[in-house]
């Protein structure tokens, strides 16, 4: 629909993000601006949300990774094409359940009370709640979601997705059940992926003890972090070509306390350097010790349960924690002159990240993917000549090395929360039965009697699949088929391996295709000091608290222009401020367009710029601003394609605040102020022009205060968010008018800064003398005579090659000309050169006190180096000053 909308309702004169927000977003909603339209004739493009966990409310990082895709979305739609980001949430097994365990507890209720069906119903009463609550925020943020499509991990559709991909591996052999080492929470009493264990360095200690031969020939020394586990050893390990043990190998050592009999084996994996170079076994509860355990035959012991309470096999420790267990046994083998060393050892310590529980290593029974054929298709794919693009590419470095070095895949949790495994246990023969659809009997024995397996499917393993469950695979759906794969997948740095490489795998295992063409990486949002934000630090901000006092468009202007791919950004509340000015600023000179125009509409504009036919009433600031406005429309456009969002909202930034509110709109007073109708309107054709065209160049980055100024000038379309994106145009290239004004603006910024230096305020005229260096510079200076006049306030202009050099003016040499700017009757000189000589007074003192200070060496031994540093740079700062005094006073001295 094609629109014609003048300023009959002026703007208020201050812009107020509160009121235009909510109302702007509403309409856009409810005209289904963001839905994909499928329009054959568009090309598409397609981003899936990376789905926000359902725990809580999002943060920093969140409102990053969002604005980023939703420029993309906004700037591909104003392109023409046929735009698609799916929003939806994700399940979040154990972070979701602990979240709902937690509240219950506060009831004093657990989850075992009240048994696992009802403690779903609560889980899905808080997934509603707070899914209710991200998309408040989603909407807060003004991201442009195809809400009609979004989907959650566990709705019906992924949930069959999970279920055929399970099925399919298993049935080929990739899915196993077995006997391995995992990460394990004691308190959430689950396996834990590998995301999920944070690494904290703690002050620890090393125990060092001394095994006794069978023989009684002598002891072999060993060293642990974890004592308590050594109840578990079930052998010693040392290297084949380790002279030092070689002669004991295939003996046996008797283990203390326990007194069982375990024997000395040869492993290359044993580092020789290291301590005594000899290593303790303890096959269940080390993910090392399992795999030299597999390979010699090992008896594996656990002995500790799943609450990490020592267990029958722990001897006299039963029942204790493993802590207390470790101080006990500690004791005991001091007494017993076993343990003979205890040094200081810092080291780094799994934690839960959900529970904060120190994770154990624990041999489990568990369900694993065999990833090794997976990798080697994505190893492939990045080899071929369609590989999927990492941005920046050193990240795929980084990919690259672990899928090269990848392990089996843990994927089974002891939670209630989540994609059941779809295993069928048959209680009288053993069998088990993994199916599409729930089993009703045994297909061995034809028993009705059938179990399925308590455990549910790690997180990870749903959204593995989430770019083409989300499209309805496994059914061949219109969205599968036209916006799969999608174009980009926007995400921070630390799921590389978790999430970006599983979809890699799963996309290509289960269609045939990379799930994505580009993976562009960004860093995290540090506080101003640059540490991570955290509850802990208490240093977070809560992206809604900026909304409230500042809008949404300057947050999201403050993180793009802050964001450069793959590196962190730091949170300044005063860039956000900054960004928040640059909106006023737009309002202001918006509201100076409009109150200029009168009954200009948008066909009343001068030149036919989609025709390529310009005006020749167009004079030489309008030129330079149209090409101007050519020049930034290109750059931007070559940055968003690049993923440079900080460059393209710079320059933007620097466009619309120093060319065309600072330059262009002072310049037009000059024409709207006049008696030339014609020169108005050609003036107003061109304001609204480069505000029009400023305005969409803008509104990715900042939509809502964009969509509300285009809204009340003339325009031509229902809505900003659909019109066309600025590109470059041949037409309104002109270098001449731009070579022309850069000339006249480096005069213009000369005697501004002429006046600055000499305490002139612009209010007072002054004497100018040009001197053109040739004919042509001559010529145009007179051509821009109007402009000088306008922005220098000259008492008297003189613009002549053979003009005579008056004495005693400052001059200043700008491109093809010379400028002279008479003293006399502008400052009283000797007054002037009087306060000079006592800032130079002033300035010496300050240099010497300086150098007195660095030439002190108790000074510079003893300070912290930035004390020293930041002296040094105020000498350096005071000395430049007063040279410039020096300058100045022998200047006016003439």
């Amino acid at each position: 629909m094609s629109e014609d909308t003048t300023n009959q309702n002026q703007i208020p004169t201050v812009y107020d993000p509160q009121s235009t927000e909510q109302r702007l977003y509403d309409w856009w909603i409810e005209s289904q601006f963001f839905k994909a339209t499928g329009d054959p004739d568009k090309q598409p493009y397609s981003i899936v949300i990376p789905p926000p966990n359902v725990t809580g409310v999002l943060h920093m990082g969140h409102a990053l990774d969002c604005t980023l895709q939703d420029v993309l979305i906004r700037y591909k739609r104003m392109r023409g094409f046929d735009t698609l980001w799916l929003p939806g949430m994700d399940h979040a097994g154990i972070a979701t359940q602990a979240r709902v365990e937690a509240t219950l507890r506060e009831q004093g209720i657990s989850r075992y009370d009240m048994g696992r069906e009802k403690f779903l119903e609560k889980v899905w009463e808080w997934k509603e709640n707070y899914a209710s609550v991200i998309r408040s925020q989603w909407r807060r943020m003004g991201f442009s979601l195809d809400y009609s499509r979004e989907r959650f991990t566990m709705d019906e559709g992924l949930s069959r997705a999970v279920r055929t991909v399970f099925v399919e591996l298993y049935k080929r052999g990739l899915i196993y059940r077995g006997n391995r080492i995992i990460n394990w929470d004691p308190a959430a009493r689950t396996a834990l992926s590998d995301i999920e264990v944070e690494y904290k360095d703690v002050k620890g200690a090393l125990y060092h003890m001394r095994y006794p031969l069978k023989d009684g020939s002598g002891h072999i020394t060993v060293a642990t972090t974890r004592p308590e586990t050594m109840l578990g050893d079930t052998g010693v390990a040392v290297h084949p070509d380790d002279e030092r043990y070689r002669h004991l190998i295939g003996q046996t050592v008797i283990l203390p306390i326990i007194g069982r009999e375990i024997p000395i084996v040869a492993d290359e994996y044993v580092d020789r350097e290291f301590g005594s170079g000899a290593v303790k076994m303890t096959p269940a509860h080390d993910p090392n010790d399992f795999e030299i355990g597999v390979r010699h035959n090992l008896e594996m012991i656990s002995v500790m349960d799943e609450t990490a309470t020592m267990n029958e096999n722990a001897g006299p420790y039963k029942g204790l924690d493993r802590f207390e267990c470790r101080k006990r046994i500690v004791a005991d083998l001091q007494e017993q002159g076993v343990l003979f060393k205890i040094e200081e050892h810092d080291h780094a310590v799994g934690h839960s990240e959900r529970s904060g529980a120190v994770v154990e290593p624990f041999l489990s029974t568990q369900w694993f993917v065999n990833m090794k054929p997976l990798a080697e298709n994505a190893i492939t794919l990045q080899k071929s000549g369609t590989p999927v693009r990492f941005v920046p590419d050193r990240f795929e470095k980084i990919y690259l090395h672990w899928i090269e070095n990848i392990r089996d895949w843990c994927i089974s949790r002891q939670l209630w929360w989540g994609h059941r495994i779809p295993a069928w246990y048959c209680q009288d023969c053993g069998e088990t039965i993994v199916e599409l659809e729930d089993p009703t009997s045994c297909p061995s024995c034809g028993s009705h009697n059938l179990q399925q397996d308590e455990d549910v499917l790690d997180t990870w393993f749903s959204s593995g699949l989430w770019p083409f469950s989300t499209m309805g695979w496994p059914d061949m759906t219109d969205d599968m088929k036209r916006y799969y794969p999608t174009d980009v997948l926007v995400t921070g740095f630390d799921i590389i391996y978790f999430w970006v490489a599983r979809m890699i795998f799963s996309g290509l295992e289960f269609t045939g295709e990379r799930p994505f063409k580009d993976v562009l990486i960004h860093g995290l949002v540090r506080d101003a000091e640059g540490r991570k934000m955290s509850k802990s630090l208490g240093n977070g901000v809560d992206p809604l608290d900026v909304i409230e006092k500042y809008g949404a468009d300057a947050l999201r202007f403050m993180l793009m222009t802050g964001s450069t791919p793959g590196n962190d950004l730091r949170f300044h509340w005063d860039k956000v401020e900054s960004a928040r000015n640059f909106a006023n600023k737009i309002w202001n000179a918006s509201r100076f367009v409009m109150m200029n125009l009168g009954d200009f509409r948008y066909e009343d504009i001068r030149f036919r710029h989609d025709t390529g036919e310009l005006s020749d009433r167009l004079g030489t600031a309008d030129k330079w601003i149209l090409h101007r406005l050519n020049e930034t429309a290109a750059v931007v456009n070559a940055a968003l394609e690049r993923y440079d969002f900080g460059e393209a909202g710079r320059q933007i930034y620097e466009f619309i605040w120093n060319e065309y509110c600072d330059w262009y709109i002072e310049l037009a007073k000059l024409y709207l102020q006049g008696d030339d109708e014609e020169a108005k309107q050609t003036t107003k054709s061109v304001l609204v022009y480069v505000l029009d065209q400023s305005l969409r160049l803008l509104h990715p980055f900042m939509p809502f205060i964009t969509e509300e100024i285009w809204q009340h000038i003339p325009h031509d379309g229902k809505t900003i968010t659909l019109a066309a994106y600025p590109d470059f145009d041949d037409s309104l290239v002109n270098e001449s008018a731009a070579d022309e004004m850069e000339v006249l603006m480096d005069l213009i910024r000369a005697v501004r800064n002429v006046r600055a230096e000499m305490n002139v305020p612009p209010s007072r005229p002054v004497t100018m003398i040009i001197k053109p260096a040739n004919e042509t510079a001559e010529s145009l200076i007179h051509r821009g005579q109007p402009y000088i006049v306008r922005f220098c306030n000259p008492e008297q202009l003189i613009i002549d090659r053979n003009a005579a050099t008056p004495e005693k003016s400052v001059t200043a040499v700008v491109s093809g000309a010379e400028l002279f700017l008479p003293l006399a009757g502008l400052i009283d000189i000797d007054a002037e050169i009087a306060r000079l000589e006592k800032e130079l007074k002033h300035l010496n003192a300050e240099v010497e006190r300086v150098e007195k200070k660095l030439a002190n060496p108790g000074f510079t031994a003893k300070a912290p180096t930035e004390v020293v540093e930041a002296e040094r740079a105020k000498g350096l700062d005071y000395a430049e000053k007063r040279d410039k005094v020096k300058a100045r006073i022998a200047e006016l001295r003439g």
